[in-house]
């Protein structure tokens, strides 16, 4: 393999932060006489390369710097496979050994050091990556299971993963999987989130090569990949980033900015060009060299704000005295256009909390960029109304209706996520009050109502057949319970049929996704009817038959229960009913048409009446 020097021009856009292939031009990069090192270090005085083939000798093999801050070495007989670091002589005279920031392997931690690798691996995916650059996610059908790769089967690698995976996947209807940080990180329960090696998928789960697999594997299933992304804070690890060449390198320079109070992380320094390019370029990585999907990126919320979890007075305010991180922003903006001019398809997913302004608008418009933002109010909302006893819901209608009031300002992904099943907050199932009967009804209930609300929509792996207990990312989900030997496993595999069936219908019917970001595409049948815990709207697709999902989030049977319907339409049938005895529950359906009647209601000529299962979700379409 012929090595490409390390040119001028190189130099030039690493000096200026805009080389959008930087992993090209720094790290190790092997040849067939040996390896050729480079690093950034602006401010060390001396740096080496120290491996196992030196003896871990800081002088042994000394490199050389070149502006700005590059420094470059060649070792011959230096192979794939070898271990290094940087030996870097910090600016006050220490001397530190580093991990490289672009090594494309690892160890396998505990171990830290650098692994030279080359890529041997052959991609299938071509006919999934032509498809993706012409497809509009906003109007697909975009339905995501989200996992922690290595609690999903505990003890399988990534070609373990591949043989198990894109079939599960695929049998139950979702069309992306979500990975939760799949960069190496030196500590297991920060589940990826404290992130040391980010261009090096981590190595407990097997080679880069073998993550290629797993990904190509999904692909050719018809599964696109999503993987979480940290820009915002890295763990303080001496061998790793912090205080790289003995000053504030990719962290902020101002020590009182630089830590983040609720994760004892440090902040990277967005202001900074090199840092800019750095993480900028490693979006555009992992779109080129694991040909992911999307990339959804994590604790926006924190970035945007300089007073994020910070008191006052320890915090400084921007020129124009606000808290706005216009560093931050104008960070997001590049981050978006690059990945959307670079690779045309790929989505970006913000994970933003609060309520900025434009997260999803275009940067020409005054916003950040983004393709989607989770919608975290009504995750909040919508879970704390479901831990309410129903009787008390009446008075708390709002926080099952209130979303719908901002639906359509951004592009939404509706999440259940991780964070939502940890920390004492309960499995989804276990959060309604009430028996197991009640619990698992209100757990179907809920989820038919959020896959027929406006947006795409996430779940964590585990609730997807309402495992009891919180997730353990040490344990993953309880597999057991669907186990034919155990006494409930009829339960949750009702669960599992209805998510199943609820994307299969979802993918099937227009209007549930054609006009997600479109006011037009939702109408209300009726909003108040908070006495008896019932909401009902219509979905409309382009140009197609409406859907008119129906939710009783009571414990009751709500008899010859009438709702306006469109005029026009003299029929509807039942497309779905979270109460069938398939699904675990008490069989209140109707298996006949309900026949419309020219009686105003709600605010329409028609009307028709139903029965309602209690805690059930319906959904009906015009009978063909």
């Amino acid at each position: 393999m012929r090595l490409r020097p390390l040119g001028e021009l190189d130099l030039h856009l690493i000096a200026e932060g805009r080389h959008e292939r930087l992993w090209e031009a720094l790290g190790a990069h092997p040849c067939a006489k040996g390896t050729r090192f480079t690093v950034w270090a602006p401010n060390a005085r001396a740096v080496g390369v120290a491996g196992d083939f030196n003896a871990w000798d800081p002088a042994a093999h000394p490199m050389r710097r070149r502006p700005p801050g590059v420094w470059e070495a060649f070792v011959p007989g230096v192979a794939p496979g070898a271990l290094y670091k940087f030996a870097v002589r910090h600016a006050d005279g220490g001397l530190a050994l580093h991990a490289d920031p672009m090594a494309r392997r690892t160890e396998c931690p505990p171990a830290t050091a650098s692994v030279v690798w080359r890529s041997a691996y052959a991609w299938g995916d071509a006919e999934w990556l032509a498809a993706r650059r012409g497809r509009s996610w906003h109007a697909s059908p975009l339905s995501v299971y989200e996992l922690h790769l290595s609690s999903w089967r505990p003890g399988l690698g990534y070609r373990d993963l591949a043989r198990e995976l894109p079939p599960y996947v695929r049998d139950l209807g979702f069309t992306h999987v979500e990975l939760m940080p799949p960069a190496e990180h030196p500590y297991g329960p920060s589940w990826g989130y404290q992130v040391t090696g980010y261009y090096a998928p981590t190595a407990r789960l097997g080679t880069p090569d073998d993550f290629k697999h797993l990904i190509d594997a999904l692909h050719q299933a018809g599964i696109g990949v999503i993987v979480d992304w940290v820009p915002a804070h890295f763990p303080k690890d001496a061998w790793a980033l912090a205080r790289f060449d003995g000053t504030a390198c990719y962290e902020h320079p101002d020590p009182a900015c630089a830590e983040h109070p609720d994760w004892g992380t440090l902040v990277f320094d967005h202001a900074r060009r090199e840092v800019r390019n750095f993480l900028v370029a490693n979006a555009l990585y992992w779109c080129e060299e694991y040909h992911i999907d999307g990339i959804r990126v994590d604790a926006v919320a924190s970035m945007l704000y300089l007073d994020y979890s910070r008191a006052e007075g320890q915090w400084t305010p921007n020129a124009d005295g606000g808290n706005e991180n216009w560093d931050a922003v104008s960070f997001l903006r590049d981050l978006n256009a690059a990945v959307h001019r670079r690779h045309p398809g790929v989505l970006t997913i913000a994970e933003e909390s609060t309520a900025w302004d434009g997260v999803t608008r275009p940067p020409e418009a005054g916003g950040l960029g983004f393709d989607f933002k989770w919608n975290m109010g009504w995750m909040h909302d919508s879970l704390v109304y479901l831990a309410r006893d129903p009787v008390h819901r009446a008075w708390h209608h709002d926080e099952i209706t209130h979303s719908i009031s901002y639906a359509h300002t951004e592009r939404y992904i509706l999440p259940v996520s991780h964070d939502e099943v940890v920390h004492g907050k309960r499995s989804l199932v276990s959060k309604p009050p009430g028996d197991w009967w009640r619990q698992r009804a209100s757990h179907r209930a809920y989820v038919a109502f959020m896959w027929s609300h406006p947006g795409k929509q996430l779940l964590f792996m585990g609730q997807e057949f309402a495992q009891g207990a919180e997730w353990s990312e040490t344990d993953g989900p309880q597999w057991w319970v669907l186990d034919p030997a155990w006494p409930a496993a009829p339960d949750h595999r009702g669960v599992l049929a209805l998510i199943r069936d609820l994307n299969a219908r979802y993918r099937a019917t227009p209007a549930l996704w054609e006009r997600d970001t479109d006011p037009d595409g939702f109408a209300w049948i009726t909003a108040d009817a908070a006495e008896d815990n019932v909401l009902a709207f219509l979905r409309h697709a382009a140009d197609g038959p409406p859907l008119l999902a129906v939710s009783n989030f009571s414990a009751v049977v709500r008899h010859d229960y009438r709702l306006g319907a469109p005029a026009g339409i003299p029929a509807w049938a039942e497309l779905l009913n979270t109460d069938n005895t398939r699904y675990g529950g008490s069989g209140i359906t109707h298996p006949e048409p309900v026949k419309a009647e020219d009686i105003p209601c709600h605010g329409h000529e028609a009307s028709i009446t139903v029965t309602l299962p209690p805690l059930a979700t319906v959904w009906l379409c015009p009978e063909p």
